[in-house]
């Protein structure tokens, strides 16, 4: 039998599963079946994050989103999910990529509309000062004395 992994290495099933969100209702309950593990943070990570993601059928990645200073990369591991941007739909299979560069105001989100889990990798920077932009949803960041919390565009809080 192998011995047990010691980091660096780690086995990703050995990571704890996190299936919230951030999202307050009416959103949180629209991501659906979405569950992941934070490789990057279990790693020690601090630069950027890296989670594999499996998105059940009718899961969403997230709300359709761009960050200001965040890039992201999305690797398909198994599975199909849909690529929704601000120019329409496209397929991913195992495989495939998608990168989103920062500043770029194209929104984008996974959905799964197959009848079959899918999995990927989720990758993306930790800079600072990043802001993330809903343009389907009434959401917005707010970040005060307290610390940061969800509101509405007009920014009273949810």
């Amino acid at each position: 039998m192998p011995s047990p992994m010691r980091l660096p290495a780690l086995d990703p099933e050995t990571v704890t599963e996190v299936r919230r969100s951030g999202y307050p209702e009416p959103f949180f309950s629209r991501m659906g079946d979405r569950a992941k593990r934070k490789l990057g943070d279990a790693c020690g990570l601090t630069k950027f994050g890296v989670n594999l993601v499996t998105l059940g059928p009718g899961g969403q990645s997230a709300l359709r989103h761009w960050h200001t200073l965040e890039d992201e990369f999305v690797y398909v591991l198994a599975g199909e999910v849909v690529l929704i941007t601000d120019e329409g739909e496209q397929v991913l299979t195992a495989g495939m990529c998608a990168g989103y560069p920062a500043g770029a105001k194209n929104a984008h989100h996974f959905v799964n509309r197959s009848g079959a889990p899918a999995r990927y990798l989720e990758i993306g920077d930790r800079t600072p000062g990043d802001k993330a932009f809903y343009p389907d949803d009434d959401l917005l960041w707010v970040e005060d004395e307290n610390g940061v919390h969800s509101a509405h565009k007009d920014g009273s809080r949810y």
